[in-house]
């Protein structure tokens, strides 16, 4: 073993050529505790799920006598005083967040976000149309940041 200090430059870059050289391989449990801690960067917008409490896919008294093939689905998501509306038709998705105010709202699915758009100072944004499976949105303003629960919207 060569006293620390090291007496020159050489011989300090010769100890951390070696220590870099033994840590070429991570270990599992290292990569595993890594990944668990990342994951904890979203904790706050996991918590802040705005639940579902309207659906009119299962609303038992629909509009009208007859529910049409093209009709637009609505859905209502609530967290606290945050709420979010959507319409979802075949063209796409119309929503409303309230409080209004300006931000950005993005449209997800489990493999990633599928569409990203801005939320107009009343509140209002478009987004593309979802794909088969689940999806969630989150937006994000000046004041609160809200994720839907996941739902299937085709």
């Amino acid at each position: 073993m060569t006293p620390w200090p090291p007496a020159d430059d050489d011989e300090l870059l010769g100890e951390l050529s070696a220590a870099l050289d033994e840590a070429r391989e991570v270990p599992p449990e290292h990569l595993a505790a890594a990944r668990a801690a990342f994951a904890w960067r979203t904790i706050d917008a996991e918590l802040a799920v705005a639940e579902l409490v309207f659906d009119s896919a299962c609303d038992p008294a629909p509009a009208g006598p007859l529910r049409s093939a093209g009709a637009a689905r609505l859905l209502t998501f609530r967290r606290g005083e945050v709420v979010l509306e959507i319409e979802v038709t075949e063209e796409g998705i119309v929503g409303q967040l309230s409080p209004a105010g300006g931000g950005q709202v993005t449209a997800g699915t489990a493999a990633g976000d599928y569409d990203r758009t801005e939320i107009d100072p009343v509140g209002y944004f478009t987004l593309a149309p979802a794909p088969r499976g689940p999806v969630r949105l989150r937006a994000v303003t000046t004041g609160f940041t809200v994720t839907t629960s996941w739902v299937c919207l085709t």
